[in-house]
């Protein structure tokens, strides 16, 4: 076994949730009288956390008149909506439970908020992923290793035995920031172009190619 422990991005990872994220964004938007996004747009205003995704929505950004109380209405109907379309990509639970069935560790960091991060791996994953961290006051969102770092110390795992798995350049700089190699994926929110260009090493086109990794 090459690694203990594969910690797992959400968002575009482990699961398709471009549409509900979408449909969230838009319900705050269109409620206040702006235009909505559409779902390239909201591509690639994701991965770096809620607030960042509610900026890049709006026409002015962070100086949007109430901007925190609409971020605090997007992420509760978001949660309350989250997986409505959503689902995992094609082959990911079957790679999970392989991992899983191998004595693997398995976790989740993401930036989407740590309740939605949790009930959505909780729905989805529960059987065979034992920690999942999202955003959350006190601790710095990818790329800051923050979260990485806290996963390790509750599974007890080294850097050198960890691997990190993601779709985008936010997870490229987390697994560098912590320390840990990183597997990228190609059928995320991001191109296989980008991530070449952002150093990407090992890329695979389908979750079974993980198991030969690992």
């Amino acid at each position: 076994m090459r690694y203990t422990t594969v910690i797992f991005d959400l968002d575009g990872t482990l699961l398709n949730t471009l549409e509900d994220i979408r449909d969230s964004v838009n319900h705050i938007l269109t409620k206040y009288g702006y235009e909505p996004r559409t779902l390239e747009q909201i591509r690639r205003a994701v991965g770096n956390g809620s607030g960042v995704l509610l900026e890049k929505s709006l026409p002015q950004g962070r100086d949007t008149p109430g901007f925190d109380r609409l971020l605090e209405e997007y992420v509760a109907w978001y949660e309350a909506h989250n997986a409505i379309k959503t689902a995992p990509y094609e082959g990911v639970a079957e790679t999970l439970r392989a991992l899983a069935a191998s004595e693997h560790k398995l976790a989740v960091v993401s930036n989407k908020p740590d309740a939605n991060t949790k009930a959505l791996v909780r729905k989805f994953f529960g059987t065979w992923v034992s920690v999942a961290i999202g955003e959350r006051p006190g601790i710095a969102r990818k790329p800051a290793p923050d979260s990485v770092n806290a996963v390790m110390r509750e599974l007890w795992s080294y850097p050198y035995e960890t691997v990190y798995v993601g779709d985008s350049d936010v997870d490229l700089k987390t697994a560098r920031a912590a320390g840990i190699d990183c597997v990228s994926v190609a059928w995320g929110f991001r191109t296989r172009e980008l991530l070449t260009e952002c150093g990407a090493k090992t890329i695979i086109s389908s979750p079974s190619e993980l198991l030969k990794l690992v």
